[in-house]
């Protein structure tokens, strides 16, 4: 996949829209230093603009091949333009969220707006309950971002109340409930 030249045109076509985005996934990973494999390009959104961006997506060659309202997902039938994937978020966790994201480079001199750490591993222990079969892949990256300078863990141990996920957090930090 040519992952700079979408995620250039992408982009171009937010900042065009006054599209609030911020990288999530293996590329928000990457900005903080964790380099992990990855067949796609996931974003965090507004939902009010999911009608907006899937219709850019499709006019693209995008196919969607799952629409919520919390998510999308498309794929293009030329592999190196591969998949891209969205979590559409409202209210106040999207004003949250991209009051905290910080703009990093990603891929040479490119730089995006990317998740906060924090905000990052809430989606991660997000896709561990919703998904126990991820639950391997999503705490090493939490084991990563934990090791970061800064991270508040307070706040990290409520994302894991919040999800039911607290024995998790616990494990993860070395004690016991």
């Amino acid at each position: 996949m040519k992952f700079k030249n979408i995620l250039q045109l992408l982009a171009n076509h937010f900042e065009q829209e006054k599209i609030d985005y911020a990288l999530i996934g293996a590329f928000a990973l990457k900005a903080y230093g964790y380099v992990r494999a990855t067949q796609d390009v996931d974003f965090l959104v507004r939902n009010k603009h999911q009608d907006k961006i899937i219709a850019y997506l499709e006019s693209l060659g995008y196919k969607t091949i799952y629409r919520s309202v919390g998510y999308s997902n498309h794929v293009h039938p030329v592999s190196k333009l591969g998949r891209i994937d969205f979590v559409y978020v409202k209210g106040q966790t999207a004003k949250n969220i991209f009051r905290e994201t910080r703009w990093l480079f990603i891929l040479g001199d490119l730089s995006l707006p990317i998740i906060s750490p924090e905000h990052l591993i809430a989606l991660k222990i997000f896709a561990m309950k919703n998904d126990p079969d991820r639950v391997f892949r999503e705490m090493a990256d939490i084991k990563y971002i934990l090791s970061l300078p800064g991270i508040d863990m307070e706040v990290i141990k409520k994302y894991f109340k919040k999800y039911g996920q607290l024995e998790r957090y616990y494990e993860l930090i070395g004690e016991k409930e």
